[in-house]
């Protein structure tokens, strides 16, 4: 995949943008987690100097949110009197409800049309696009770390946690230059907003209340070429959906109006949302290294569309 197509040479996709299938070169039902080559891997591994370890995982019952259709996960402990074991079970469990990826099967391009010309009735029978193609391989790289929040600050303004901000390529580079980042392939793009802790620390009514808004990446063509063209593994925020939120997934402003439909259906991103980033930009902040080992296992559930993100980072 060296000198890959570039994301304006890439062929029209048939309802606007382009398509990274299948001249964009990146395999079926992996998509870009194909970047993530042994030898990336092996330079990922070597940014490893204090052996400082940070979960990205926030609980599992987090971010419940009735109104989203992920419902708290419930747990229930097997104990019978005197016995000498406990075991326990999860009911009701949204594999998508607190800190997750989506699978190239959840999102598609088009009706009946998901990454790599991938059917509905493949996503559905598990054939095609869903996240055990990605626990059978696991998910490990260097992470690069944009605190958005921190820009914000450099400029004298706050970036509120519940408005739709959106950041262009223009806001993203500067992040990236505060940070003395040089972008490699296979690189996992980690973006800060601040949304999680927020969200995280509001009452259930509290949460009800709140719409479906977060700040993210820009609803625009020149996101999906800077994400393409910088040949990004993956890529994962602390906010709702990577992107800014609400998204429009009207016929009018497709396919940029919601753009997981180029994302995850033309580009065949990874995607990590709800991340708890709080406690490493701390210490980036501290330490001045904002690049990373990551490591991941999502759950290898057959025809699963997403799953916890099982993240950890390694400096």
């Amino acid at each position: 995949m060296a000198g890959r197509t570039r994301y304006d040479d890439l062929p029209p996709a048939s309802e606007g943008g382009r398509s990274g299938w299948p001249a964009g070169g990146l395999p079926d039902n992996l998509g870009s987690i194909a970047l993530q080559t042994p030898e990336r891997v092996r330079r990922a591994a070597r940014l490893v100097e204090r052996g400082a370890v940070f979960s990205l995982n926030a609980p599992l019952d987090a971010f419940g949110h009735e109104q989203w259709g992920r419902v708290l996960v419930r747990r229930t402990a097997l104990h019978p009197p005197g016995a000498l074991f406990f075991d326990d079970v999860l009911d009701g469990m949204a594999l998508q409800g607190s800190s997750q990826w989506d699978s190239l099967g959840h999102v598609g391009y088009a009706p009946d049309t998901f990454y790599a010309g991938a059917s509905e009735a493949s996503v559905a029978a598990g054939d095609r696009n869903t996240i055990d193609h990605w626990a059978r391989r696991g998910i490990a790289g260097r992470a690069v770390l944009l605190d958005m929040a921190g820009a914000w600050q450099d400029r004298g303004e706050v970036l509120d946690p519940t408005s739709p901000t959106e950041f262009s390529v223009a806001d993203l580079e500067y992040a990236r230059e505060r940070a003395r980042i040089v972008y490699e392939p296979g690189d996992i793009l980690v973006v800060y907003t601040g949304f999680a802790e927020y969200f995280a620390q509001l009452s259930t009514a509290q949460r009800t209340e709140m719409e479906f808004i977060s700040p993210g990446l820009a609803h625009s063509e020149d996101i999906c070429r800077y994400l393409w063209d910088s040949q990004f593994s993956a890529v994962a925020s602390d906010n709702l959906a990577v992107e800014a939120f609400p998204a429009d997934f009207s016929q009018e402003n497709a396919p940029f109006g919601a753009l997981h439909r180029m994302m995850i259906g033309q580009l065949g991103l990874a995607l990590g949302e709800l991340w708890w980033l709080k406690d490493l930009v701390q210490d980036c902040r501290t330490d001045g290294r904002w690049e990373m080992l990551l490591t991941s296992a999502p759950l290898n559930v057959t025809g699963g569309i997403g799953s916890p993100a099982n993240v950890l980072v390694l400096k």
